[in-house]
C-alpha cells in the first residue's frame, strides 16, 4: 500500500508465465502448450473454478497435485512436525488422477465421466 511504499500491479489475465483458472476453463491453445512443455509457468493459480473440490481435482488431473490424501484435508501442519511433514505428506512425483474425461489433462481420461453436460472429451 501506499503506506510502506509498496505499489500494487496487476498482472494481465491473459500473461502465459502466470496462468489461471481463466486458462484452464477458457484457453484450450494454452492448456496444450502447458502439457507439451511448450511453455513452463512460474505457477498455476486455480482461480476461476467454482469450489475446492474441483480446484483439487483439476491440479491431479493436469499432475500439478504432491500432497498425499492422508496429509490433505484433515490434518493440520502442526500434527506433523519438520522434516517428516514433507516426508510424510509431499510426494516427489506429481499424483495424477483421471476424473473428467472433458476436463484438461496430461493424459486422456476419455474413460472418466464428464464434468459438464456435452460429454466429449477434451482430448
Amino acid at each position: 500500500n501506499s503506506l510502506s511504499g509498496l505499489r500494487v500491479k496487476v498482472l494481465s489475465r491473459d500473461n502465459d508465465e502466470f496462468p489461471s483458472g481463466f486458462h484452464y476453463h477458457m484457453r484450450k491453445d494454452f492448456m496444450k502448450k502447458l502439457i507439451s512443455g511448450k511453455t513452463e509457468p512460474y505457477i498455476f493459480h486455480m482461480c476461476w473454478t467454482l469450489n475446492k473440490d474441483d480446484k483439487l481435482k483439476y491440479m491431479s488431473q493436469m499432475g500439478f497435485w504432491y500432497v498425499h490424501d492422508s496429509c490433505f484435508p484433515n490434518k493440520k501442519a502442526s500434527e506433523i512436525s519438520g522434516d517428516s511433514m514433507i516426508g510424510h505428506c509431499c510426494s516427489a512425483e506429481p499424483l495424477f488422477e483421471c476424473h473428467y474425461k472433458d476436463k484438461a489433462s496430461i493424459k486422456s481420461c476419455s474413460s472418466s465421466p464428464a464434468k459438464d453436460g456435452r460429454g466429449i472429451s477434451w482430448w
